[in-house]
């Protein structure tokens, strides 16, 4: 027994079933070996990577229907990873980042439930240098704004890894770190659009955010 238990749900994104094992609730915690404490990551927040938030849905729902033709793209903080199944289903050059230590094992058995192949994956640490990285022509994230500290990390990591003329998605449920982080990117150079996403998820639950969007400002 793995220490956690699991449930197994069925999420519609334009009209293409995805088959999504998460964690059976926020409760569920198991570190044995010490990693996620190792990676920083607290019992308190050690679930959050296995919940399929409205933020990711919203974001999937986003990725569907995207122009993805020649871009490389990253997801970052990307936990299930539910936008970046709808990328690599849709032949999307695709590499997905997380931090937490079981999120490429829960990437690798929602890969097998909906008959994808393998995908790219690395761990993104937003405070550190990730040197085999790379860089992207599309970076996309949802729900990345819940910490204090994020804000200022995520915006240096992002531009890091930006590609001349990148473009940088992020899902925000509307959480008070956002403005911090449009600061951050503006201070980088960056300028972006803010409008209301869609006010409901693909089952029908209602949802409140927004959606920013980030490009380099040309001198």
């Amino acid at each position: 027994m793995p220490g956690y238990h699991v449930k197994f749900e069925t999420v519609t994104v334009g009209g293409f079933d995805y088959q999504i094992r998460s964690l059976l609730n926020l409760q569920q915690y198991s570190d044995p070996h010490s990693e996620a404490e190792s990676a920083g990551i607290s019992s308190a927040s050690w679930s959050l990577f296995g919940h399929l938030w409205p933020s990711a849905r919203i974001l999937a729902q986003a990725m569907h229907t995207f122009e993805l033709t020649g871009k490389r793209i990253l997801e970052i903080g990307a936990g299930l990873a539910l936008a970046s199944l709808v990328v690599h289903r849709r032949a999307g050059d695709m590499t997905v980042s997380d931090w937490h230590p079981l999120s490429q094992s829960f990437l690798k058995e929602n890969l097998r439930l909906n008959k994808l192949a393998p995908i790219k994956y690395q761990t993104g640490n937003w405070a550190g240098q990730n040197p085999t990285l790379g860089q992207f022509d599309l970076i996309i994230g949802s729900d990345v704004l819940y910490e204090r500290q994020q804000p200022g990390q995520l915006a240096a990591f992002i531009h890091r890894h930006c590609a001349p003329a990148a473009e940088i998605i992020i899902v925000d449920p509307d959480r008070g770190n956002r403005v911090g982080f449009c600061r951050a990117m503006a201070a980088l150079g960056y300028g972006f659009t803010s409008k209301t996403a869609d006010r409901f998820i693909e089952n029908g639950d209602p949802y409140k955010g927004r959606l920013l969007t980030f490009a380099q400002c040309l001198a």
